[in-house]
């Protein structure tokens, strides 16, 4: 009775939670109180993988032990850049005038999530971009991406995460190692049309949205301006399918930011 009571409590409040962002819940709504939990993010820690001019994850013990109270205790302080690891980027990270992290709108972190995968073009080039042709292909058998849907990108590159050189071309510091960068990304033709299709938010198992010898930017700047934010940085996608899975992707709400931490998780539903 207990458990059943709970898993009550959980569907109730999470529920609750869709609605404050924005869903209009019907009778079809996912059930998330079955099914599965998969976690997309990447521990945070002196490994994770920053961008090579920023500054890296850093944590300093405080206390770990039993005090002299008789209890134990432990705490850390931390600190790093806001991109980096499994991470968001704010609208305002390459557009002027749009969000920060603390005003990007819940149901941008909160939605039905569609995944491309296009891990077999990647493993054939390291600089891949995924294309308006690659969603449409998608689209033809999944159906239209709708308005307000979590578009992740599987590249295919998150098992590479814990060798830094193999994830990112490269695994030297400073502004010099930036040139060496390669990993895939999303080409602007492909950003445009996902901006067309009126998403709430894309992901990508990459350091970066934009592929790593991109000089301009362009996939940042087509989302940014559109106030989409983008999640980098996305660990191992394997394992959810093209649809059906509900996305919730949480970063550290911080005033004025141009990005944060995340936390992102996907429910796969039973069947």
């Amino acid at each position: 009775m207990f458990r059943i009571l709970t898993r009550h409590i959980i569907v109730v409040h999470m529920v609750a939670l869709f609605a404050a962002a924005g869903f209009a819940l019907s009778a079809a709504a996912q059930d998330i109180s079955g099914g599965k939990w998969i976690d997309l993010t990447h521990a945070f820690n002196e490994n994770s993988v920053y961008w090579p001019t920023a500054d890296t994850f850093k944590k300093t013990p405080v206390f770990h032990g039993h005090t002299e109270g008789g209890w134990f205790y432990s705490a850390n302080n931390f600190s790093a850049a806001e991109h980096g690891g499994t991470h968001m980027d704010a609208p305002i990270h390459f557009a002027e005038g749009t969000y920060t992290a603390d005003k990007v709108p819940l149901n941008q972190f909160i939605g039905p999530g569609f995944v491309i995968d296009v891990s077999a073009q990647a493993a054939k080039n390291v600089d891949y971009l995924v294309t308006a042709a690659d969603i449409e292909a998608f689209e033809a058998k999944h159906g239209t991406i709708p308005k307000g849907a979590i578009v992740l990108l599987n590249t295919g590159r998150a098992k590479l995460y814990s060798d830094r050189k193999a994830y990112m071309g490269t695994d030297e510091r400073g502004a010099d190692a930036v040139a060496k960068l390669h990993f895939p990304g999303l080409g602007a033709d492909g950003a445009a049309l996902l901006v067309k299709r009126g998403i709430a938010s894309v992901g990508i198992d990459t350091p970066s949205i934009d592929y790593g010898q991109s000089k301009n930017f362009a996939a940042h700047v087509e989302l940014m301006k559109n106030n989409i934010p983008a999640f980098e940085n996305v660990a191992d996608m394997s394992a959810l399918p093209p649809t059906g899975t509900t996305i919730i992707a949480l970063p550290m709400k911080i005033e004025g930011g141009s990005g944060g931490p995340l936390r992102i998780v996907a429910h796969v539903p039973k069947g």
